[in-house]
């Protein structure tokens, strides 16, 4: 594959990869085939189809996947990713701690619209110029997690992500 035919891979990484990462990955398989969305939990039981609740938001959205199934952020991800999208803090520090070697493609969505920058450079490129593998997190680049939540908080963070995944995707 020559550098013009690579599709960038991008992990979506939240908790349990039930519906922070489920959302931003639907979104982005829906708005792009330019990148290969890969979601994945840094704490999540492998299988699991998506709650009703996460189903419910992403249909307020316009948006359905009934193939999900959770999935466990493994070696090959970490390796494989040209970019790891967390969703708060403590996922930067999970990937920090237990795939180093991916700390410095790991930042969360919010740092990401803020800070990347689009270009004619590659992604990989691009991501290294922010010199992600020490930098500080500060805790208000949290994605707050539904879990737990009922209708209302689903889709209020749908609403959020749809909005960060507008301003992430150009970027890709």
């Amino acid at each position: 594959m020559t550098g013009s035919e690579h599709r960038p891979v991008v992990v979506m990484l939240c908790t349990g990869n039930a519906a922070r990462s489920v959302m931003a990955t639907v979104i982005g398989r829906a708005r792009t085939d330019a990148v290969r969305f890969v979601g994945a939990g840094s704490h999540s039981i492998e299988g699991l189809p998506m709650s009703g609740r996460t189903r419910r938001a992403l249909e307020g959205l316009g948006l359905a996947d009934g193939a999900h199934r959770s999935h466990q952020l493994t070696a090959a991800d970490a390796r494989g990713a040209d970019l790891i999208v967390a969703f708060a803090p403590e996922h930067v520090d999970y990937v920090r701690r237990v795939h180093p070697e991916a700390a410095a493609r790991t930042a969360t969505i919010k740092r990401l619209v803020a800070e990347l920058r689009p270009g004619p450079e590659p992604l990989v490129q691009r991501v290294a110029a922010l010199k992600l593998a020490d930098a500080k997190v500060p805790r208000d680049e949290e994605v707050v997690d539904p879990g737990g939540g009922e209708d209302e908080e689903f889709i209020a963070c749908a609403r959020e992500i749809d909005a960060l995944m507008d301003q992430l995707l150009p970027l890709l």
